[in-house]
């Protein structure tokens, strides 16, 4: 005889900061939240810059002070272009709003158990080296089955369920809506240095990009003395490796002499790791008894490191949802309505920078900036993420975007020459894998 299933109002799929965000919110609303983690904090995470609008989300949830403890403050981001030379530094401070002026890199092993561990202070149920094996979404709720890391298996009985299941994308799998993103498609090689250059006072802590020839490669600096660096790069390139991942990494940090530069002195301290990082969404977020928040629903690009923050964003907007679907499921449909037209704007807005971050005229905008219609004011503010609070900043990245228009014109020869060699490098994806790299 089966055993009644557990019950809980919420069960949360994935212990990352989506989900230990949205179930430590519903907890704090005296809902009856369960959480489950198919990992054990600590556990490595790769994507440790964070936005000056998460800070906000801290003071909000109550954490800011462990954050605080945690991390290194990040002022601003710094860009480097082979084409022009020298670096161009660009800060929060001069953003529209000049309340949120710098974010931290952290650890994500340490930021993402400060959270899991922050819900279950809060009265969430935390479970860790659990899987959701099963979930079967019915009129009079969900049932879900779990399997621990001994193999026993239980069975749960909710009212709604949150998928933030990260890139495991647990739903949108199981209903067959993910789609890759076909208009960007792009790998990551990365590692761990101790001993590499930082930059001067308060600049120490600016995240730095450097383009090159096949992508771009991502600096940041931790608190703990050590620098995470990566290529993200067309699955092209990942594909011509002829050597170990972690001699085809440094291979390809000597293809930006600047970068170089700043490691010459350095010491990886991990083999470096080598990950399919393909950009994609979901054809929806939410339904009758579930949401999708973070990259359960989509991922994008890391070039303005805006997963956390779109993450945790979408966590405070469909805990709303949520708390509302609890107490009446019709009330809660003009909500859903909003949080998935505001979620896939904040992509939006995101993406379309992402998509021509590696064209000759965008670089030449990064690299040049001016602040006509304050377009770079409202630049600096996408940049940190403030995207959702009805700052008045789309005008502007309206003239932007005019601008870079009349900027590809001008230099057209350039840029069909760079959509097309990004154009072929897509087309040259197939659902092939890499040798050595993990999906």
């Amino acid at each position: 005889m089966q055993p009644e299933p557990l019950e809980c109002e919420v069960f949360v799929v994935g212990g990352g900061p989506a989900g230990s965000t949205i179930a430590a919110l519903l907890a704090q609303r005296g809902r009856d939240v369960v959480i489950v983690e198919k990992d054990h904090h600590p556990r490595f995470h790769i994507g440790e810059s964070l936005l000056p609008l998460n800070v906000m989300l801290f003071d909000r949830l109550g954490i800011k002070d462990k954050i605080e403890r945690i991390g290194l403050h990040k002022y601003g981001a710094e860009f480097t272009s082979p084409q022009h030379g020298g670096i161009v530094t660009l800060e929060f401070s001069k953003a529209w709003d000049r309340n949120y002026t710098y974010s931290y890199h952290v650890r994500r092993s340490e930021f993402d158990q400060v959270l899991f561990e922050h819900c279950v202070e809060n009265g969430a149920r935390g479970l860790q080296g659990t899987r959701v094996t099963e979930v079967d979404l019915r009129a009079d709720g969900v049932g879900i089955v779990t399997r621990d890391d001994d193999g026993k298996e239980q069975q749960w009985h909710a009212q709604f369920l949150v998928d933030a299941s990260g890139r495991d994308t647990f739903l949108a799998n199981k209903f067959g809506v993910k789609r890759k993103n076909p208009k960007h498609n792009s790998a990551a090689l990365y590692g761990h240095f101790t001993g590499a250059y930082r930059l001067p006072g308060l600049r120490a802590g600016n995240i730095s990009m450097f383009w090159f020839d096949h992508g771009w490669f991502w600096y940041i600096p931790l608190r703990d003395g050590t620098t995470s660096v990566g290529a993200v790069c067309w699955p092209y390139y990942l594909k011509s490796r002829k050597t170990d991942p972690t001699t085809f990494f440094q291979q390809t940090i000597a293809l930006s002499p600047p970068l170089a530069e700043r490691l010459k002195d350095a010491k990886l301290i991990n083999p470096a790791t080598a990950t399919g990082n393909y950009s994609y969404q979901a054809k929806h977020m939410v339904g009758e008894r579930y949401i999708m928040v973070g990259d359960a629903f989509a991922f994008v690009d890391p070039v303005f490191s805006s997963g956390v923050y779109l993450a945790m964003n979408s966590a405070f907007a469909g805990a709303e949802v949520v708390d509302t679907w609890l107490r009446d499921p019709r009330a809660a449909r003009p909500l859903m309505k909003r949080f998935d037209r505001d979620i896939r704007h904040g992509i939006k807005s995101f993406s379309w920078f992402i998509y021509r971050m590696t064209s000759p005229a965008m670089r030449n905008l990064f690299l040049n900036p001016r602040n006509p219609l304050r377009m770079q004011e409202a630049l600096m503010s996408l940049l940190a993420g403030d995207l959702f609070r009805g700052t008045p900043i789309y005008w502007s990245l309206r003239a932007f975007k005019a601008v870079y228009y009349l900027t590809t014109l001008a230099n057209l020869r350039r840029c069909i020459a760079a959509w097309r060699r990004r154009k072929q490098a897509i087309k040259e994806v197939t659902s092939e894998v890499p040798a050595g790299v993990r999906p």
